[in-house]
Protein backbone atom coordinates (compact mmCIF):
# COMPACT_ATOMS: atom_id res chain seq x y z
CA UNK A 1 0.00 0.00 0.00
CA UNK A 2 1.33 3.16 -0.87
CA UNK A 3 -0.20 5.36 1.58
CA UNK A 4 -2.43 4.92 5.10
CA UNK A 5 -5.05 7.33 6.56
CA UNK A 6 -2.65 7.20 9.59
CA UNK A 7 0.37 8.26 7.48
CA UNK A 8 -2.26 11.48 5.92
CA UNK A 9 -2.85 12.12 9.66
CA UNK A 10 0.92 12.42 10.34
CA UNK A 11 1.23 14.71 7.35
CA UNK A 12 -1.50 16.88 8.80
CA UNK A 13 -0.30 16.90 12.32
CA UNK A 14 2.79 18.16 11.23
CA UNK A 15 1.15 21.16 9.83
CA UNK A 16 -0.81 21.59 13.62
CA UNK A 17 -4.62 20.76 11.83
CA UNK A 18 -7.52 19.38 13.14
CA UNK A 19 -9.23 17.22 11.46
CA UNK A 20 -11.68 13.84 11.77
CA UNK A 21 -10.86 10.53 10.18
CA UNK A 22 -13.33 8.51 9.00
CA UNK A 23 -11.72 4.40 8.43
CA UNK A 24 -14.72 3.40 6.96
CA UNK A 25 -14.97 5.43 4.08
CA UNK A 26 -10.75 6.21 4.05
CA UNK A 27 -11.38 9.68 4.37
CA UNK A 28 -9.82 12.57 6.49
CA UNK A 29 -12.29 16.06 6.75
CA UNK A 30 -10.51 19.01 7.60
CA UNK A 31 -11.02 22.23 6.59
CA UNK A 32 -9.17 25.92 6.36
CA UNK A 33 -10.58 29.22 7.07
CA UNK A 34 -10.82 31.22 3.27
CA UNK A 35 -10.93 34.44 2.05
CA UNK A 36 -13.49 34.42 -0.03
CA UNK A 37 -15.52 31.24 1.17
CA UNK A 38 -16.80 31.47 4.66
CA UNK A 39 -14.59 27.67 5.53
CA UNK A 40 -13.11 25.70 2.83
CA UNK A 41 -13.86 22.58 3.72
CA UNK A 42 -11.73 19.61 2.74
CA UNK A 43 -11.95 15.82 2.12
CA UNK A 44 -8.91 13.62 1.99
CA UNK A 45 -10.07 10.27 0.15
CA UNK A 46 -7.79 6.86 -0.41
CA UNK A 47 -8.81 5.01 -2.93
CA UNK A 48 -7.27 1.34 -4.82
CA UNK A 49 -5.39 0.50 -1.91
CA UNK A 50 -3.98 4.09 -0.59
CA UNK A 51 -2.48 4.02 -4.29
CA UNK A 52 -4.37 6.81 -4.80
CA UNK A 53 -5.17 10.08 -3.26
CA UNK A 54 -7.98 12.80 -4.19
CA UNK A 55 -7.81 16.05 -1.94
CA UNK A 56 -11.36 17.59 -2.48
CA UNK A 57 -12.86 20.72 -1.69
CA UNK A 58 -16.59 20.26 -2.20
CA UNK A 59 -19.42 22.34 -2.45
CA UNK A 60 -17.65 25.22 -3.64
CA UNK A 61 -20.20 26.28 -5.26
CA UNK A 62 -23.99 25.84 -6.24
CA UNK A 63 -25.13 26.48 -9.42
CA UNK A 64 -28.70 25.12 -10.54
CA UNK A 65 -30.49 27.11 -13.01
CA UNK A 66 -29.00 30.64 -13.12
CA UNK A 67 -29.35 32.94 -15.76
CA UNK A 68 -25.32 32.93 -16.75
CA UNK A 69 -25.10 29.10 -16.18
CA UNK A 70 -23.79 29.05 -19.56
CA UNK A 71 -21.26 31.52 -19.34
CA UNK A 72 -20.41 30.13 -15.75
CA UNK A 73 -19.59 26.32 -17.13
CA UNK A 74 -17.37 27.86 -19.60
CA UNK A 75 -15.03 30.16 -17.20
CA UNK A 76 -14.76 26.76 -14.64
CA UNK A 77 -13.96 24.68 -18.32
CA UNK A 78 -11.44 27.87 -19.17
CA UNK A 79 -9.65 27.57 -15.35
CA UNK A 80 -9.56 24.08 -15.69
CA UNK A 81 -7.96 24.41 -18.85
CA UNK A 82 -5.60 27.61 -17.74
CA UNK A 83 -4.52 26.19 -14.35
CA UNK A 84 -2.41 23.03 -13.47
CA UNK A 85 -3.13 20.57 -10.50
CA UNK A 86 -6.82 22.14 -10.32
CA UNK A 87 -9.75 19.96 -11.37
CA UNK A 88 -12.91 21.66 -11.40
CA UNK A 89 -16.04 19.38 -11.40
CA UNK A 90 -19.62 20.22 -12.06
CA UNK A 91 -22.36 17.84 -10.51
CA UNK A 92 -25.63 17.87 -13.08
CA UNK A 93 -27.84 16.10 -10.81
CA UNK A 94 -28.05 18.34 -7.69
CA UNK A 95 -25.25 21.78 -9.03
CA UNK A 96 -22.48 21.36 -7.14
CA UNK A 97 -19.01 22.46 -8.39
CA UNK A 98 -15.55 21.12 -6.63
CA UNK A 99 -12.42 21.32 -6.29
CA UNK A 100 -9.83 18.65 -6.54
CA UNK A 101 -6.25 17.60 -6.87
CA UNK A 102 -5.30 13.78 -7.29
CA UNK A 103 -2.31 11.92 -6.85
CA UNK A 104 -1.94 8.66 -8.44
CA UNK A 105 0.84 7.24 -6.18
CA UNK A 106 0.90 3.57 -7.00
CA UNK A 107 3.75 2.02 -5.19
CA UNK A 108 5.03 5.55 -4.34
CA UNK A 109 5.47 6.85 -0.65
CA UNK A 110 3.80 10.37 -0.02
CA UNK A 111 6.43 12.94 1.23
CA UNK A 112 5.08 15.93 3.74
CA UNK A 113 6.75 17.95 0.64
CA UNK A 114 4.01 16.59 -1.81
CA UNK A 115 1.46 16.59 0.57
CA UNK A 116 1.67 20.36 1.11
CA UNK A 117 1.83 21.30 -2.10
CA UNK A 118 -0.64 19.49 -3.27
CA UNK A 119 -2.99 21.38 -0.13
CA UNK A 120 -1.33 24.36 -0.36
CA UNK A 121 -2.62 24.50 -4.05
CA UNK A 122 -5.57 22.95 -3.86
CA UNK A 123 -6.55 25.94 -1.48
CA UNK A 124 -4.72 28.56 -3.06
CA UNK A 125 -6.70 27.58 -6.38
CA UNK A 126 -10.08 27.01 -5.25
CA UNK A 127 -10.27 30.22 -3.03
CA UNK A 128 -7.54 33.14 -4.66
CA UNK A 129 -8.34 31.87 -8.17
CA UNK A 130 -11.69 29.96 -9.02
CA UNK A 131 -14.03 31.34 -6.49
CA UNK A 132 -13.71 35.17 -7.01
CA UNK A 133 -13.57 34.38 -11.23
CA UNK A 134 -16.78 32.05 -10.85
CA UNK A 135 -18.64 34.62 -8.73
CA UNK A 136 -18.19 37.37 -11.08
CA UNK A 137 -19.03 35.32 -13.73
CA UNK A 138 -22.27 34.27 -12.18
CA UNK A 139 -23.35 37.95 -11.22
CA UNK A 140 -22.21 39.53 -14.77
CA UNK A 141 -22.23 36.48 -17.29
CA UNK A 142 -18.30 37.65 -17.86
CA UNK A 143 -15.77 36.09 -17.35
CA UNK A 144 -13.10 38.05 -15.85
CA UNK A 145 -10.25 36.25 -16.37
CA UNK A 146 -7.43 35.17 -14.53
CA UNK A 147 -6.43 37.38 -11.57
CA UNK A 148 -3.10 40.14 -12.46
CA UNK A 149 0.39 39.39 -11.72
CA UNK A 150 0.06 41.78 -8.72
CA UNK A 151 -3.19 39.76 -7.36
CA UNK A 152 -1.15 36.31 -7.85
CA UNK A 153 1.77 37.51 -5.78
CA UNK A 154 -0.16 39.73 -3.15
CA UNK A 155 -1.90 36.54 -2.62
CA UNK A 156 0.92 34.46 -2.05
CA UNK A 157 2.47 36.75 0.50
CA UNK A 158 1.90 35.91 4.00
CA UNK A 159 -1.12 37.83 5.69
CA UNK A 160 1.14 39.07 8.63
CA UNK A 161 3.88 40.28 6.33
CA UNK A 162 1.00 42.23 4.52
CA UNK A 163 -0.36 43.85 7.80
CA UNK A 164 3.26 45.04 8.74
CA UNK A 165 3.76 46.26 5.41
CA UNK A 166 0.46 48.08 5.27
CA UNK A 167 1.21 50.01 8.57
CA UNK A 168 4.54 50.56 7.90
CA UNK A 169 3.63 52.27 4.64
CA UNK A 170 0.68 54.74 7.01
CA UNK A 171 3.96 56.00 8.92
CA UNK A 172 5.54 57.54 6.03
CA UNK A 173 4.60 61.54 5.48
CA UNK A 174 2.75 62.36 3.06
CA UNK A 175 4.22 64.46 0.18
CA UNK A 176 3.11 67.70 -0.07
Amino acid sequence: MAVTLDQLAQLLDQRNWHYQQDPESQCIYTGVKAQNLDKLFIVLNLTENGEFLQLQAPQILSLTDHVYKGPTLQTLATIQYQVKMLRLEYDPSDGEIRGSIELPLEDASLTQRQFDRALNGLIQLVDHHAIPRLRQTLATGIDPGPPSLAQQMLHALPQDFISALAQAIQQFPQAS
